[in-house]
């Protein structure tokens, strides 16, 4: 098994940190990963994208071409990502910023009101970890244990009062993407 995704969006949406969440979910649960981040030199509010490879086999190359799965956070992102989805392949589109529709008929597609989602429940920083929700909803590489344990980890001790908002914006993300 090799799956890849492409987490996208502009700096500070938080697409860096659920594709370590993500990669570090899977190596808990005994996976390969590579995890390679892509940004402009302006972070916060540049471009920023990163690229998760999952495997049950050491990774080759970290480079994705045509992606299993992709989270798109921003038009800009859906404009430049869209066609990199393999056919058959997943779409996550954050739908409380981007209004238009995905325009390819040969893959999966769900819209997730992300930045509504977390809000609803008292987590308005939580849309990347809603967004990732439907993705998984979708997707199920990992299970949630693993993906809270992952969470968890990646957050630290300093910002361990932001799992249980991390958790609701998870779980509320997968309900919503069914």
């Amino acid at each position: 098994m090799m799956k890849q995704f492409i987490f996208a969006g502009f700096g500070g949406q938080g697409m860096l940190l659920i594709g370590k969440f993500l990669a570090m979910a899977c190596m808990l649960d005994g996976k390969h990963v590579s995890w390679l981040p892509s940004y402009g030199p302006e972070m916060r509010g540049g471009t920023a994208n990163c690229s998760v490879v999952v495997s049950d086999d050491p990774v080759g190359s970290p480079m994705i071409d045509q992606a299993d799965a992709i989270i798109a956070m921003n038009l800009p992102s859906l404009d430049k990502f869209e066609s990199k989805v393999k056919p058959g392949g997943l779409l996550v589109v954050n739908s409380s910023l981007i209004d238009r529709k995905v325009e390819r008929d040969d893959v999966q597609v769900v819209y997730c009101n992300a930045t509504n989602i977390a809000e609803q429940v008292g987590n308005p920083k939580g849309a990347n970890v809603a967004i990732l929700g439907a993705l998984l909803a979708k997707e199920p590489i990992v299970d949630t244990d693993k993906m809270i344990e992952a969470i968890r980890i990646e957050l630290g001790e300093r910002k361990l009062k932001f799992l249980e908002g991390n958790k609701a914006a998870l779980f509320a993300g997968m309900e919503a993407a069914k």
